[in-house]
């Protein structure tokens, strides 16, 4: 795993807590970085993370707020960046599935206009909300975004039709805020394939044994898989912009 001397940079992870999310605090702060660690309010994760990490002697803040929340999210944004000082980087990771099993898709009945209106706010608007909000401090330090599309935003299955059109918006978002933000900011995303890490669709053996299987590297991806690139993408790859990175083990092919 490369690793960067982060020492005097900073970086928000939104949620941060578990997963792909907590993965990429990690590795930003074992490398040096200072990292504001968003979590919902409500979750307890996100407290102990913050109480585990500064007991290791790693530069770790809590930074609370839903993201799905048009005026927590900048909120949240604004007191993060004013905790740390200054914003390199920006990990726009939080999301959700807005649904505990798959939905495929001809089970219209059972996308409904809550599981729209969820999984929207959170992971496109969202994005969205908190970019804009973190634009003025990573302007001044020409810093970087990064997003968590996933390969269900490329055409590939994923949990529910509704997931998969919010991560392609995320995808084209991130095109177009690297044209917005350029030249002092650079905007990517990476889109995971199968991850084996807490998530709230519950799938079957059956299913996670096959995309494994499908996988040209015959294993899931693990959130560290998927934060090694996260930290190149941010502070690695100096004439990288607007892409999406597909890291998935070769289960799209």
């Amino acid at each position: 795993m490369i690793r960067y001397d982060l020492s005097g940079k900073t970086a928000l992870v939104t949620g941060g807590a578990s997963g792909i999310g907590l993965a990429a605090v990690e590795q930003l702060a074992r490398s040096g970085a200072k990292v504001a660690i968003n979590h919902l309010a409500d979750d307890p994760r996100g407290a102990e993370v913050v109480a585990r990490l500064s007991g290791e002697g790693m530069d770790v803040v809590a930074a609370p707020g839903n993201v799905g929340d048009a005026l927590d999210a900048v909120r949240m944004v604004e007191s993060a960046v004013q905790k740390l000082g200054r914003l390199d980087l920006l990990v726009a990771n939080a999301g959700t599935p807005g649904t505990r099993r798959k939905i495929d898709p001809p089970e219209l009945d059972l996308i409904t206009e809550e599981l729209w209106q969820t999984v929207i706010q959170v992971n496109l608007l969202g994005v969205f909300r908190c970019a804009k909000a973190a634009a003025p401090a990573l302007k001044a330090s020409r810093g970087a975004i990064v997003s968590t599309a996933s390969i269900a935003g490329l055409g590939f299955p994923g949990s529910s039709l509704a997931y998969g059109a919010t991560k392609a918006g995320v995808v084209s978002l991130t095109q177009n805020l690297a044209r917005a933000l350029a030249p002092e900011v650079r905007v990517n995303a990476v889109a995971p394939g199968s991850v084996d890490s807490p998530w709230m669709v519950e799938w079957t053996n059956a299913q996670v044994a096959a995309m494994s299987d499908g996988a040209l590297l015959k294993r899931r991806c693990t959130p560290d898989d998927i934060a090694e690139v996260i930290v190149f993408l941010g502070f690695g790859a100096s004439m990288v912009t607007g892409q999406t990175v597909t890291v998935d083990g070769g289960l799209t092919l």
